[in-house]
């Protein structure tokens, strides 16, 4: 071993750990140097404020670089929700009725920045089960009858070979079909031929040529973010509700949209799925596939803590017999939660009241419900599918809602082929007991929970499972 010459400090040999660097530094250095102290941040804090869909608020000192991920992921820690990686920070311009997710990788104060004075911009924290589904059901997304591929492509491709295309940086397939286009500066609109190649989106100025001299350059995406319409006919005018747009960063209002819509919501889709994978390309796909990786560098944040610790703790336990046990086996954990669900449901029959009186079958069944997220009381029909669009149009998504035209009826909102649907739940009472339907008494239930769950298993008369449901949440 070397003998230690005289100046030499413990700062000099890295592999011994310096418990007292204030103590220990040499007599030439400084006591606050850098060199002893943790590497500091230099990033700046800001405060941004997110709204949920109750239009409650919460207010976040964050990062200047933070990115709309570690947005959630923040949030998904202070509200203790699981994270399913649906969860998405949207922008909502109130007066002009616009609204997009925005995208994970996006820092939040650049799409702050490039907001104006005089639009009401809000950021909301919502679920959105569309975000990446069109990696998972790419079929859903891109008709054959709107989608061409490079002539040198000698054989039809799977839809899984299309999602290549589209992320390839070399070949894109090429997208078209009619929109409808407002006309700048003017509240008419015109159908035209368009055509979304690499190079941006395009129009036709001679019915459905798509010869150069006839093409008409209509809008690229690097210096614009892509809007979907909230509000259907009632602010732009348009004929359809299928309506979406280009902004241009930092401009200067409704002046400078460029507004179309589609005729129906696949083609919508297909045109607004197509230009972010054009837009974003790969990264979309590292979104999907890493959805926790984010440029902030938030350490905290990158975790995902699906339960606490004290829940790590606790064991399922069967106290039926005269000696309790802990249930190792998690499918009869799971059977053994069921039945003292519906044990509780039981019991909850005989339970008193505040004048001492058994509660009775009927008014559990009518009022059950109201705690569970899934119900929404007293709301419309346009708002329940305004709440389905915002939360995305995935097969499965659904809420149960109040009748308008029948008090005494609910209905179930459906999302399923890109469509909502309504299916009206109906009560019946038969010997004096009240039981409640959606296929005209052939399945009954006592009460709506019943039915939610019944349904969440089995498809039923419907066309699909119940699989996502539509919650207000709260910050």
């Amino acid at each position: 071993n070397r003998r230690k010459k005289k100046g030499d400090s413990i700062l000099e040999n890295p592999s011994i750990p310096n418990p007292f660097p204030e103590l220990c530094c040499s007599p030439f250095a400084s006591v606050l140097s850098a060199s002893l102290l943790p590497k500091a941040t230099s990033r700046k804090k800001q405060v941004i404020k997110v709204y949920s869909e109750d239009d409650t608020s919460r207010a976040l000192e964050v990062p200047s670089d933070i990115t709309a991920r570690d947005v959630c992921q923040l949030l998904i820690l202070k509200n203790h929700y699981v994270d399913d990686h649906s969860w998405t920070l949207f922008e909502q311009l109130t007066h002009t009725g616009l609204g997009r997710a925005i995208e994970d990788h996006e820092l939040v104060m650049e799409v702050q920045s490039n907001w104006v004075m005089e639009e009401e911009t809000k950021l909301y924290f919502r679920k959105n089960y569309a975000k990446y589904e069109f990696f998972k059901n790419p079929l859903s997304f891109f008709p054959d009858h709107m989608i061409s591929f490079p002539s040198d492509t000698t054989a039809a491709l799977s839809h899984t070979g299309i999602l290549q295309m589209f992320l390839s940086s070399s070949t894109y397939p090429e997208i078209h079909g009619y929109l409808h286009a407002k006309e700048q500066g003017k509240k008419s609109w015109k159908k035209l031929y368009f055509l979304l190649r690499r190079s941006g989106l395009y129009f036709s100025t001679k019915g459905t040529s798509k010869e150069p001299r006839h093409l008409q350059f209509f809008c690229e995406f690097s210096n614009s973010d892509m809007y979907m319409s909230l509000t259907g006919k009632k602010i732009s005018g348009a004929p359809t509700n299928y309506g979406f747009c280009f902004k241009p960063n930092k401009s200067g209002g409704t002046r400078d949209l460029k507004q179309l819509c589609a005729d129906d919501e696949q083609s919508r889709t297909c045109w607004m799925t197509a230009i972010r994978l054009l837009k974003y390309g790969m990264q979309l796909y590292q979104n999907y596939m890493q959805p926790y990786q984010g440029r902030s560098g938030c350490s905290p944040l990158n975790i995902t803590p699906m339960r606490s610790i004290s829940e790590n703790s606790l064991v399922a336990m069967d106290f039926s017999g005269h000696r309790s046990r802990i249930i190792e086996n998690p499918t009869e954990a799971l059977s053994v939660a069921v039945e003292e669900g519906l044990a509780w449901r039981r019991r909850g029959c005989l339970r008193l009241n505040s004048h001492g009186s058994p509660i009775a079958m009927s008014n559990m069944g009518t009022s059950i419900h109201r705690s569970q997220s899934w119900f929404h009381h007293k709301i419309s029909r346009e708002e329940a599918q305004r709440l389905i669009l915002q939360h995305g149009l995935v097969d499965g998504v659904f809420l149960v809602r109040d009748s308008q035209s029948n008090p005494k009826t609910f209905v179930l909102s459906l999302s399923h082929g890109l469509k909502i649907k309504h299916f009206q739940i109906v009560p019946l009472e038969d010997d004096g007991k009240l039981f409640y339907t959606l296929d005209d008494g052939h399945t009954r239930f006592t009460d709506l929970i019943q039915l939610v769950e019944f349904y969440q298993l089995n498809k039923g008369v419907l066309p699909c499972k119940l699989k996502h449901y539509c919650a207000r949440i709260a910050l």
